[in-house]
């Protein structure tokens, strides 16, 4: 049967309404609370298997099957059960909402369009589909883009917690290892000193106690003959003691007095001393050293020294882009989304959510951390140089670049620069440049501006914070025919 009329059609749903299933087998589901049920089945209702957008009915399988086998209804949107199909039809007529007006925004019948409706932009809610089909991959395709940044920083992030981890383990390990072999720098030298006063000891005991031997052989011995000449002394009988007196031997020689050399009761204070000298000597030496250790920035242990030339900043430059989904619409992109020129004329971009509206205002596609160099050329009137949060506001007074709190940004007029962030601005001198550089070491809060000239460049303003999240390039034009470009620099 090949049905041509709608009202056939119609008819034909209403029969199959009319006539219902023979009884279920057992082994059918019947529909729960939570299923979706045949808008055919009669009685117990059995669980629909699909939903006809084109009939606004949900059928079983059995109720289905005229779907594949009339020619007419297998023209008909299939999809998955639904509960909500009655939204598809008009309250007001009754008729399916098969328009969609733009000017209301929202699903309507045609009976809708020629009624409140007339005059309206309508389309058919399939072509409008279309267009939000289209807008909504746009807009999955922004999210996947965020989702490869965003990961990709995740993993930046993780090799920095990697290389900081690492290099704390490594400094530790330095550590022990030098201090222990101080340590035993020390121990030796103590030993060595230990071993050097006990030699010295024995020699100097060794040596008084031979002089105090040698002594006491002289005391014995002159004691021996006071005896003797005591004894001689008391003879009586004259003659006796006249024959006895010169066979007396002569005494030896006494040990003279200066061979004994008597030291000072302190006999080591001089090796005390010289250590207590060298104690603190070291004590000066380790709380000097330990002060520079301890007063050093961990973001200055880890961070190598910001270049000082132009080479020296290449060697850190990175390519950045702008995202035309950032780009106010009098902006025009262009050099592959490297150049920025305001145009007197809008533009026709989508709208989109990341959109500046109220300032002449663009960002970079790639979000910066770590260590990065770029340069910017611009031309005509007044352009701001700027970093930013990728959350800064995109409208109103507080989206301006360096009048935030999330965003800083160099001046460039004809004739001046100046800095400026939080509102708050700041004078800077230097040569005047169509190209200015900018310098960032992210994870060391470091933000420079030079002033770039042939393969100089010069200093105009460096500041130092702690950023918080990943920081997004952009420029700022202030008046119609002014470009700035990012340039390409390898």
């Amino acid at each position: 049967m090949d049905l041509k009329d709608p009202e056939q059609e119609a008819a034909l749903v209403e029969e199959l309404k009319k006539t219902g299933p023979p009884a279920a087998p057992a082994d059918l589901c019947y529909a729960g609370a939570e299923d979706v049920a045949c808008d055919v089945c009669t009685g117990r209702k059995l669980r629909a298997c699909k939903s006809c957008l084109v009939c606004l009915i949900s059928y079983c399988e059995k109720h289905l099957q005229p779907h594949y086998d009339v020619a007419q209804l297998k023209k008909h949107k299939l999809v998955e059960p639904s509960k909500k199909l009655q939204e598809n039809i008009c309250s007001r007529h009754n008729k399916a909402r098969k328009l969609f007006c733009r000017t209301d925004q929202q699903s309507i019948c045609y009976l809708c369009s020629v009624d409140e409706h007339k005059g309206h932009d309508t389309v058919s809610a399939a072509a409008e589909r279309t267009e939000r089909q289209r807008e909504l991959e746009g807009s999955r395709l922004n999210i996947q883009q965020r989702i490869q940044d965003g990961e990709k920083e995740v993993k930046l992030l993780q090799h920095e917690v990697e290389a900081i981890n690492g290099s704390a383990d490594k400094a530790v390990e330095d550590s022990e290892k030098t201090f222990t072999e101080l340590i035993r720098l020390m121990e030796k030298r103590s030993s060595d000193v230990k071993q050097q006063v006990r030699s010295q000891q024995e020699r100097e005991v060794s040596r008084v106690r031979e002089l105090q031997e040698k002594l006491e052989q002289e005391i014995s011995e002159l004691k021996r003959r006071d005896a003797e000449l005591k004894l001689l002394s008391h003879t009586e009988d004259h003659n006796q003691f006249l024959l006895s007196y010169p066979s007396l031997p002569a005494l030896s020689e006494p040990t003279h007095s200066s061979s004994i050399y008597i030291r000072p009761l302190s006999y080591f204070e001089d090796v005390t001393a010289a250590l207590s000298a060298l104690r603190d000597k070291l004590q000066d030496v380790l709380r000097e050293e330990w002060t520079n250790v301890s007063s050093t920035e961990v973001d200055v242990l880890l961070s190598a020294a910001e270049p000082t030339t132009r080479a020296g900043f290449l060697k850190y430059s990175q390519e950045v882009t702008l995202d035309p989904n950032t780009a106010e619409t009098h902006l025009l992109l262009s050099e592959g989304s490297r150049k920025a020129t305001f145009m007197k004329q809008p533009q026709s971009y989508s709208s989109h959510p990341d959109r500046f509206t109220d300032y002449k205002q663009v960002l970079s596609r790639e979000s910066l951390t770590g260590r990065c160099y770029w340069e910017v050329e611009w031309r005509g009137g007044r352009v701001y140089v700027a970093v930013t949060y990728k959350n800064i506001s995109r409208a109103g007074d507080e989206c301006r670049f360096g009048l935030n709190d999330k965003s800083w940004s160099l001046d460039c007029n004809q004739n001046s620069y100046s800095f400026r962030y939080n509102s708050k601005c700041t004078n800077v001198s230097g040569p005047q440049s169509s190209r200015v550089g900018v310098y960032l070491d992210h994870r060391a809060g470091i933000l420079s501006f030079y002033s770039s000239v042939s393969n100089t460049t010069t200093l105009l303003h460096r500041m130092q914070t702690t950023f918080t999240q990943p920081l997004h390039a952009g420029v700022w034009l202030c008046c119609v025919g002014t470009t700035a470009e990012l340039c390409k620099l390898k």
